[in-house]
């Protein structure tokens, strides 16, 4: 071998090395930050966005969001709606496959849903297809899995009833709870059928490896329909939640996306990196949650003291560098089929005129200066900014009510598992992303039925009753009055308490091509391509 043949083979031998044993020059290598590690990667027990982000580049459902963010035809190539809206009949792709090559069926659709819904399986999110007939009866133990209003017609054909016409039923299909399951993988493996070299799927791309808390590594599935347009050979998912860390190794052009970052390096990496950085307003919402089994958060004088001496414009603008907005609703504005959402009554006060009414209701509770101590333990995710809001909101009700708080922290994961089994706390951080654009989607969070998301175990007959009368409502207008309804209650009550109405924080390298900023915060990576 020549001396120039030599030193090329050391050359492509040490890049391979480096990459820790991909192939020099020979892949194209997506590096994601995904600011957590998952909970699970079973459709039926997913909860979180960190989740999703994976799950939707390894399955892909009915119907899928595309790099605008819009929602366009999935595994179903075409759809039809009956004039009563209760109907829809979907129609698969002929060559839609799973990774192992056999053929995506409406056996395997029918299969997860009814999966999903089935009370052993505990499905965490499946209110989302509760629109379903018979859905939140067959997930209640009231009727039996084969009653759920789904059909395979045939293979290719899958037909969906409704309970009543749910103008944004597409959306829901896209959530990554109503993704398919193998139906023949899952029989022959168990739970063992999340696992690298074991999960079947019929997305983009398909799960290689999983090293918790380090990387979670993912091939193009050469099965994929439309596997031919897909130009990334592989996306390397990174669970880190230090934000710190993923911009260390995004300015060391270690990652190429970085979900979420502290917000008060938006200036500076501006500055640095200028367009790479994207601030991008969302439906979602960044609020406490009070737990209401004990005192005194039983009290919803407490409560909204509670809420009215936390002064949000301080939270968008310091903490957040205004990269956020203050709240006084559950629902998010932007939402054309809502309107202003309603806000709570102290919203058009000062500052000082809420503290001082504050002060007023903690006083006729019982608490605070001249009454019984206040003690409150605030947790929250770990993440600089949830920590610098946690300190604020401390600060602001000891200086208001000379309350004693304290703080505890847990990962995003665990935090979000202790919330949704029922761990009793004092005050909880939450945020909800919609997933999907209407706002019974945020009104839901405090159906006293929802077992999963209202954490704080909110009982209202009142808002539970409109709520339901707002699901009978096939009228947008009267349907949107009554939801003003529920929230106004909710506002009233505080079961939480709204803070910031949030944006999305990305770091996009200048490699990424496809990229687009989108309210519904979606970002399939089989629609994104890394440039040399």
């Amino acid at each position: 071998m020549s001396s120039r043949l030599m030193r090329a083979a050391a050359v492509a031998l040490l890049g391979s090395t480096l990459l820790a044993g991909a192939p020099a020059f020979a892949e194209t290598v997506l590096h994601r930050g995904n600011s957590g590690e998952p909970q699970t990667l079973d459709q039926a027990q997913t909860s979180i966005n960190i989740e999703a982000f994976i799950l939707k580049d390894l399955y892909e459902g009915l119907t899928i969001y595309d790099a605008a963010g819009k929602i366009v035809p999935g595994a179903a190539e075409s759809w039809k709606v009956s004039e009563d809206g209760l109907t829809y009949t979907f129609k698969l792709r002929e060559n839609a496959k799973w990774s192992d090559g056999s053929p995506v069926t409406a056996q395997d659709f029918e299969f997860s849903f009814k999966r999903v819904e089935d009370p052993k399986t505990a499905a965490k999110y499946a209110n989302i297809l509760y629109p379903i007939k018979n859905a939140e009866m067959v997930n209640t133990g009231k009727a039996d899995p084969k009653e759920l209003g789904i059909k395979a017609v045939d293979d290719k054909t899958f037909e969906i009833t409704l309970e009543r016409p749910t103008p944004f039923f597409l959306e829901l299909l896209a959530h990554q709870t109503a993704l398919p399951v193998s139906k023949a993988s899952l029989e022959k493996n168990g739970a063992d059928f999340v696992k690298p070299g074991t999960m079947v799927s019929n997305g983009a791309f398909q799960l290689v490896s999983h090293v918790p808390n380090d990387s979670l590594v993912v091939q193009k599935n050469p099965n994929f329909w439309d596997a031919a347009n897909v130009k990334l050979d592989k996306v390397i998912f990174y669970p880190i939640d230090d934000q710190a860390a993923s911009v260390r190794r995004f300015e060391a052009k270690e990652m190429d996306l970085v979900y979420n970052f502290s917000a008060d390096q938006i200036e500076r990496l501006r500055s640095a990196y200028k367009d790479q950085v994207h601030v991008s307003p969302t439906l979602a919402t960044y609020y406490y949650v009070f737990d209401g089994r004990e005192a005194p958060f039983n009290d919803v004088r407490v409560r909204q003291a509670l809420s009215m001496a936390v002064d949000r414009d301080f939270l968008a603008k310091k903490i957040y560098s205004g990269s956020q907005l203050p709240a006084y609703s559950l629902v998010p504005p932007g939402m054309a089929n809502y309107g202003e959402p309603a806000k709570a009554d102290f919203a058009e006060l000062s500052q000082l005129d809420r503290e001082d009414k504050a002060i007023e209701l903690m006083k006729e509770a019982g608490y605070g200066e001249g009454g019984k101590p206040l003690n409150i333990e605030v947790r929250y995710n770990t993440n600089p900014n949830h920590e610098r809001v946690a300190t604020a909101v401390a600060d602001m009700w000891k200086n208001t009510f000379g309350a004693k708080v304290t703080m505890s922290n847990l990962d995003v994961s665990s935090h979000y598992a202790y919330l949704q089994e029922g761990g009793k706390f004092n005050v909880a951080r939450a945020g909800w992303v919609a997933d999907y654009a209407d706002p019974e989607n945020f009104l839901a969070l405090n159906l006293s039925t929802n077992k999963t998301f209202n954490y704080g175990h909110y009982e209202s007959k009142e808002f539970d009753d409109l709520m339901k009368k707002s699901y009978a409502e096939t009228d947008p207008a009267a349907r949107s009055k009554i939801m003003h309804e529920a929230e106004t209650i909710l506002m009233r009550d505080q079961p939480i308490a709204p803070f910031l109405t949030q944006a999305d924080l990305w770091l996009v390298s200048d490699r990424i091509k496809g990229w687009q900023d989108n309210a519904a915060n979606e970002h399939l990576s089989r629609f994104l391509s890394v440039s040399e």
